[in-house]
């Protein structure tokens, strides 16, 4: 069973939104601002976001945008808009797919089965031998367990999951300890020195994969062998 995020102003939407989905085994939560989308997703974990575009104040392409900074839950903006330049900006933001309104019933079906059916598989990450198991929750290679702490391992596998994408200190604490996190940029440091020597000690060439790019923050090169499963 998939337990979806719902966000809408519009009460009756989102009532209809819970109609179409729940008789198909989806667990619907029901929130009315962008705001309530962001504290909703730092307490519990969904499967998938339907995210509307035009609410007041926090709209959604800002919600999207906030949203990615802390999670990579699928999102599909849902929206009256229909011209490409929104479509265009709401996937830039980090949308993985669009909806207009007023929307068929089994479109949108089709849609979040088919964005579930992709991301669902993503618990599992390797690159020549090292695996990331987040349904598991383990870090190793060519079998060999590695002992990561848990913030040491949801950032390396934040950064295995986005490969070629250079994450900022500031995002990278977003991401692994919350939005509202005081913890300082040394943190990161610290968490990527004693990552890479774990992983290192291993056998593993960490260093050709976690590089620094130097003034901005770290990235995870993508591997020649890389596969999700």
């Amino acid at each position: 069973m998939s337990n979806l995020l719902l966000v809408d102003d519009e009460p009756r939407m989102l009532d209809l939104l819970e109609l179409y989905l729940s008789p198909h085994g989806y667990t619907c939560t029901k929130v009315q601002s962008g705001k309530e989308a962001i504290r909703a997703v730092e307490e519990k974990p969904f499967d998938l976001v339907l995210l509307d575009v035009m609410m007041p104040k926090y709209d959604g392409w800002k919600t999207c945008e906030d949203l990615r900074s802390i999670s990579e839950v699928p999102i599909i903006m849902v929206t009256a808009r229909d011209q490409k330049t929104d479509i265009v900006k709401g996937l830039n933001m980090g949308a993985d797919d669009y909806v207009t309104k007023p929307f068929d019933e089994d479109e949108l079906l089709a849609r979040v089965k088919a964005l579930l059916r992709r991301t669902s598989n993503a618990d599992q990450i390797e690159v020549d031998g090292l695996m990331w198991d987040g349904e598991k929750y383990k870090l190793s290679y060519n079998g060999h367990f590695i002992p990561v702490t848990p913030k040491e391992f949801a950032m390396i596998g934040h950064l295995m999951r986005n490969p070629e994408r250079v994450f900022s200190r500031e995002h990278l604490i977003d991401i692994v300890w919350g939005i509202n996190s005081e913890t300082e940029g040394r943190t990161i440091d610290s968490h990527v020195r004693n990552i890479r020597e774990k992983v290192r000690q291993t056998g593993f060439p960490i260093d050709d994969y976690f590089q620094t790019v130097w003034g901005v923050g770290y990235k995870w090169v993508k591997g020649t062998g890389e596969t999700n499963s």
